[in-house]
Parts: C-alpha cells; structure tokens; sequence
C-alpha cells in the first residue's frame, strides 16, 4: 500500500519511463515538462505549433530534448495525442492548451478514441490528514450532478485507482451536508441507497458508508464524538461528493486555503488522461504526471 504522494514520485523513478504525448503543448507547459524529465518521471511528445515550442525552448534555454510533432489545429493534435496511445506510440495524453470540450471529444471518439463506454471522472489524490495513506476525493471537475447510476460508477472508479495505491479494500465515503438521512437533502437518500447497495454486493472490492459529514468521515475524534460506529467512519479513504459545486468547492479550498499536495487523474478511460487545471501549481502538475505514470 502506498503511504503518501512521495511515495508514489519515488516508485515511478525506478519504473521504466512512460511516454506521455501532450496535445497543443505550448510555452507554459516547457517547465513542467523539463523539471518532470529532470526528476525522472517520464518521456513526452509535444504535439502543437513546433516553431513557437522550439522558439521557447530556446529562448528559456530549457534542457528538453524531445520529439515535436508540428500540427497548429487543437482539434487535430487532440486527435493525433490520442493516436499515438491507441498505438502504444505513448503511454498517457496529457492535455496542453485547448479548450476541453476539444480535448475530451477526442479522447471519447467511440471509434478512434479511449473510450471504454464507462463514465470518466476526475479524482483528486492527497496525503491523509488525520492517520498514515492517501485519500481520494471525487468528483471534483467532471460530474454536474451525478444520478444514482452516475454516483456508482465515479464510486466504481474510485475504487479502482484505490486498488492500484495498494488498497484492497478501501473505505468509501459518501458525503453530504449531514450524517443521518433527511428527505430534504436527496443526496443523503442516495448514500445510503448506495451504502445498502454495497452491503448486497452491487458494489464490490469496497467498504461503503453514508451519509456522512466530512469531519467525521475523515476524523476518527470527530467520528467518535458522534457516535458513529463502522470501519469507515473517521477513517476513509475515498470521499464521494454529492455534486460538482461541493466537489469544486472542497478541492479549490484544499489546495488554495490547506495548501494541500495534490495528484489528479481522470479514470474511465483505457490510458491514464492528465488533465490539469491551468491555476494548479507546477509541483501538483508533477505529481499528477508520476501518478499518470504509475497507473499506466
């Protein structure tokens, strides 16, 4: 089982080194890519305006020494990123400086794409702050308001990036507002559909339990001060959010206001897609990259 974020930087330098294609690489993107080539993280193929990225390269007198496929079209690099990994050209996509809807169109392509017909979403990975592990949350960028159906499937792909860290049996908490059910909150009914569902099996590989606060989900003296009883309480290793506004609140307030590490990946897809937010800071860039690259 892997421990923290460090750990998971530490395992992938001595792994041999994946090639990650990035889509419409520009001049912002020169840093991450040579510091993650430095530390020994992987291998890229940048994909985009060559001219300008070679201009850049030099001008920043950046050590990055690496193919540069010439295609100006985001549309057209999206789909030539995406190409490569379908074959084993490269091992992840990674997203440059395109609108999303391009890059995820590409990515999606039922015929040419990563498509696995299975929902994707987004999984941010940070160090435990109470106790020893990593803690996933999800979904914190792609699902608007995820059904029953939906909540399932983000819980199913928690589960397993969970069992890639080493966690055969991770505890999963579905979070709302308040621990007991109230049929004023509908997402407290649909945690515990969703917790009764695991009890019957529908739900596998997985200890799951909602509704439950995020204090006492996460915190073993806040759990206990309750009076909530079970082994997920105060002790998970996956929070699911309701809903993309909670979801994006908690994640920006831990990395803007806690300051926390974070690695993010998106799962659901037949290769490992790193799609990071334009404001995130170089070190959870790099992060998201070893974690890329250890899921591949």
């Amino acid at each position: 089982m892997i421990n923290n974020l460090e750990e998971v930087v530490q395992k992938v330098k001595g792994l041999d080194k994946k090639k990650i294609a990035i889509a419409s690489a520009d001049s912002k993107i020169l840093e991450v890519v040579e510091l993650a080539v430095q530390d020994g993280l992987a291998e890229f193929i940048l994909i985009g305006n060559k001219e300008e990225i070679e201009s850049a390269i030099e001008k920043d007198n950046r050590k990055i020494d690496c193919e540069i496929i010439d295609i100006l079209d985001d549309k057209a690099a999206a789909e030539k990123a995406v190409e490569l990994v379908k074959k084993k050209e490269a091992d992840i996509v990674m997203k440059g400086l395109l609108h999303t809807s391009t890059f995820l169109k590409a990515v999606l392509n039922k015929e040419k794409g990563l498509n696995t017909g299975k929902l994707i979403s987004e999984i941010s990975v940070i160090d435990k702050e109470y106790g020893e592990g990593l803690q996933l949350v999800t979904d914190c960028a792609m699902a608007i308001k995820p059904d029953l159906k939906e909540k399932k499937q983000i819980i199913e792909n928690a589960i397993f990036l969970a069992k890639k860290l080493g966690y055969t049996l991770p505890k999963v908490a579905l979070l709302s507002a308040l621990e007991v059910i109230n049929p004023a909150i509908p997402d407290t009914i649909d945690a515990a559909v969703l917790s009764k569902m695991a009890d019957r099996g529908q739900i596998k590989d997985a200890l799951v339990d909602g509704p439950l606060a995020l204090d006492n989900a996460i915190n073993p003296e806040a759990a206990k001060h309750k009076g909530i009883k079970g082994e997920v309480a105060g002790n998970a290793d996956i929070i699911v959010v309701p809903n993309l506004q909670v979801g994006n609140v908690l994640g920006k307030s831990l990395f803007f206001y806690a300051h926390k590490d974070a690695a993010t990946a998106i799962v659901g897809t037949s290769a490992p897609i790193i799609m990071t937010s334009r404001t995130d800071l170089i070190k959870n860039k790099l992060l998201s990259i070893a974690l890329a690259s250890y899921m591949a």
